[in-house]
């Protein structure tokens, strides 16, 4: 295993340019326990739930970087806001993404959308600017019993990753207003609206060498 990682990270570093450093990847890979309730008594329902509230929580033992690198450690990596509280940054965007997924369902099962983030590994500065890669996104999803909080969902880990944009391919981008912020919103959006109308065909997308290293 050591020696097909040392192989896959070389690889990466020949691909991204001689100057470029990358710094050795580190996930928190079981993330929490979602809200430490009881486990979950039933699968996921589909596809009719009303959706009528969305819990997102960011845990703060994620971990934060501010590394400017092509492939930095930790577990939120989010450059586009001002250096602020990445923490509620990312918060604000997952929530606003979920409550978008989810609006216009009205099944007959009432429900409140518990999102717990595991990772949200968007793109530095110079990956940006250079090579673009993979925001490499994660979380854990369950309904709950609006009135009495029982899980009507088993806890789901949910990968949504997405090709991110880098160079000219970035800035063609940002002039048609395809900000990583829109992007990102727009692809949880999608995301969780498959999920919760058929949990079987969601698949993750395929995007190579950098997906799999982000997950390391």
């Amino acid at each position: 295993m050591l020696i097909t990682r040392l192989t896959m990270t070389l690889g990466l570093c020949l691909s991204l340019v001689a100057c470029g450093a990358v710094e050795p990847p580190s996930r928190n890979a079981s993330g929490e326990p979602l809200a430490a309730i009881s486990p979950a008594i039933a699968p996921l329902p589909v596809p009719s739930v009303s959706v009528t509230d969305v819990q997102v929580v960011v845990p703060r033992s994620l971990r934060v970087t501010e590394a400017n690198l092509f492939l930095p450690s930790g577990d939120i990596v989010w450059r586009e806001d001002p250096a602020g509280d990445r923490y509620q940054q990312v918060q604000t965007i997952v929530q606003s993404a979920m409550e978008r997924g989810v609006a216009g369902m009205n099944g007959p099962v009432e429900a409140i959308l518990q999102v717990q983030l595991v990772r949200f590994h968007a793109l530095t500065e110079k990956a940006r600017k250079f090579t673009g890669g993979v925001h490499s996104i994660a979380f854990d999803m369950r309904l709950v019993d609006p009135a009495t909080g029982t899980p009507l969902s088993d806890v789901r880990r949910v990968e949504a990753d997405l090709e991110a944009y880098g160079g000219k391919a970035a800035i063609n981008a940002m002039a048609r207003g395809e900000t990583q912020k829109r992007r990102i919103t727009d692809h949880l959006a999608q995301v969780i609206q498959q999920v919760l109308v058929d949990p079987n065909s969601y698949r993750n997308a395929r995007l190579g060498l950098l997906q799999t290293l982000n997950k390391m």
